[in-house]
């Protein structure tokens, strides 16, 4: 087992602030974005083959009040085919390997189909306005400390491999939002246990209503997070409260635990990196939370570059109302009828475990949608270099705030051969991006008070 070195706070942050910073992009590239970039940096144009198309944002439209996110003329397509374990081989180089191993393992239930692909995603015009300033003005010492960047993306011409996470942890949401996390955890013969999640969450960073914009810089918060467990009953009444920020070790993240059995809340520093979610059994980290969340400095991070790839996509079906849990969860796998997948153009960073940090994986893979930021997969390996875990997350647009998430996620565990489902909110309600949250909720004192009423 690898030991973890202990650094006092005056020895971190000179380590954190030792390292260079990457430096900012140039005005000659920045000039492209909004021309042959997409004002967030993915290439407008199509590709040559004419199988992705060139990017068409959709305007933001109204929901009535409960309604899911849709897409009607989306989901009257027809499938352009089907990707089987017998022509695995034609399409493996447009695929994950998470992707290959489900086909390897499962040959005779596992399928990708494939759709039209659609370059529809879209933004707020001031959150794109702010990510085009930010290319010339934001930048990133180390992998956790960035500074200079206000509103948008971060870095929308990313030149380390630590900037695309960037880019995905402090993605538009919204300013508040009330998610409806909902969680199974799904054995080999499709049966599963449910857990049922409350989340509230404020955006400090990327919120178009501040009066003044908040820099994305060490010891900012730029989300406050809390969490109530609803069921099962032996989990239910727990609480998880969390100060999100940039930088280095604890300087990162604030976070707090109340648990039923003790009836306070107290600090808990190990709700970070692979320490298990509360809940899950094991079958999420913390840093697996909305594919990937906190701290980056256990890992090195390489930016690879784009390709082609093959992967979720526009997923109203199987983040809708009409889908319940039992028909998502099936032996082995999910339900193969559901998902919707395209082929589209993603960013691939590979990060490698520090030989000094501890971390269950030795090695991540992990693939960014170029139209949103979004992570859509990441394959995990163990310290033997063995693909351990597959993660896939499904994306779609909240066209009444422009905003993209993925709905839901997935964790498949190979060792095991259970799966993880998070992030549903199919039988309870979409989330709601007009909940009033104060400062004031996301206090200790505030979560131990309502616990006691």
């Amino acid at each position: 087992m690898k030991k973890q070195l202990w650094m006092s706070p005056l020895i971190a942050a000179a380590v954190a602030f030792a390292v260079p910073a990457h430096a900012k992009v140039s005005a000659e590239e920045a000039a492209k974005l909004g021309k042959e970039l997409t004002p967030i940096g993915a290439e407008k144009a199509g590709n040559k083959a004419g199988t992705i198309p060139a990017w068409t944002p959709q305007s933001q439209i109204a929901y009535k009040k409960g309604e899911y996110p849709n897409d009607p003329a989306l989901e009257a397509e027809k499938p352009l085919f089907t990707i089987t374990a017998a022509d695995v081989g034609k399409y493996a180089a447009q695929l994950t390997e998470g992707h290959k191993e489900l086909f390897k393992r499962y040959p005779n239930t596992y399928k990708l189909t494939v759709y039209p692909s659609h370059r529809n995603f879209n933004f707020p015009e001031k959150y794109m306005e702010e990510t085009m300033k930010n290319a010339t003005r934001a930048e990133l010492e180390g992998v956790d400390n960035p500074k200079g960047a206000f509103i948008g993306f971060p870095f929308p011409i990313p030149k380390s491999g630590a900037e695309p996470i960037w880019n995905h942890r402090v993605k538009f949401r919204g300013s508040t939002v009330r998610r409806y996390n909902n969680q199974m955890i799904v054995q080999q013969n499709g049966k599963f246990t449910l857990t049922k999640i409350v989340e509230d969450v404020k955006f400090y960073y990327a919120n178009l209503n501040n009066d003044k914009p908040i820099e994305l810089k060490p010891g900012a918060d730029f989300l406050r997070y809390l969490s109530e467990t609803v069921s099962p009953p032996r989990v239910a009444g727990t609480f998880i409260l969390v100060h999100e920020k940039a930088g280095f070790g604890p300087e990162g993240r604030s976070a707090w635990l109340y648990a039923p059995a003790l009836k306070r809340i107290r600090r808990a520093p190990a709700v970070c990196c692979d320490n298990p979610y509360e809940g899950t059994d094991g079958h999420q980290f913390y840093d697996q939370v909305d594919m990937y969340n906190g701290v980056l400095e256990r890992f090195t991070w390489k930016l690879v570059g784009k390709k082609e790839m093959y992967i979720p996509y526009n997923s109203y079906k199987i983040a809708g109302p009409k889908t319940k849990y039992a028909d998502i969860a099936k032996p082995n796998h999910i339900n193969v009828d559901l998902p919707r997948y395209e082929l589209h153009r993603v960013w691939v960073v590979e990060a490698d475990n520090k030989a000094d940090q501890r971390h269950t994986f030795k090695k991540r893979v992990v693939y960014f949608d170029e139209d949103s930021w979004n992570i859509v997969a990441v394959d995990d390996y163990d310290q033997q270099g063995k693909l351990l875990q597959f993660q896939e997350g499904h994306p779609i647009q909240y066209r009444d705030v422009l905003a993209v998430t993925t709905q839901p996620e997935v964790i498949y565990h190979f060792d095991s051969g259970r799966y993880f489902v998070t992030a549903m909110g199919n039988e309870d309600k979409p989330y709601d991006n007009s909940v009033t949250l104060k400062d004031s909720d996301f206090e200790a004192d505030t979560v131990q008070k309502r616990t006691s009423k």
